[in-house]
């Protein structure tokens, strides 16, 4: 179970990180949808999930090579908004929660047609 202090780090992280992408040049990565953030540590680490369902595996691998990049103006512009002292270390994930529920739905929809073929 997670403190009240670090949920609530998590949730102003998530507004923070796309709102920070938004202001970088680059197109492919600053409308990213950010959909998790994970604290490790307190404040000291955090893992930020994001859809790359959209994209090819070589396409994520370049999409996490330029978000490390950017890491530098993101702490910066967290720093800004927040008046915290120190920044979490960011590391960029791709969120696959989203392709499991779509097979969970793909599957239940299996079943449902061979339950109406059967009666």
């Amino acid at each position: 179970m997670k403190s009240i202090n670090l949920q609530r780090t998590e949730s102003l992280l998530m507004e923070l990180i796309p709102e920070a992408l938004s202001n970088l040049v680059d197109t492919r990565i600053n409308s990213l949808p950010i959909t998790a953030v994970n604290c490790k540590n307190g404040k000291y680490d955090a893992i930020v999930y994001f859809d790359g369902s959209d994209y090819e595996k070589d396409a994520i691998k370049e999409i996490i090579a330029l978000l490390n990049k950017a890491n530098g103006r993101l702490k910066t512009h967290i720093l800004a908004s927040t008046g915290w002292y120190k920044c979490p270390n960011f590391t960029f994930l791709v969120d696959t929660s989203l392709e499991k529920s779509k097979n969970i739905e793909a599957l239940f929809a299996q079943i449902r047609k061979t339950k109406s073929e059967e009666e």
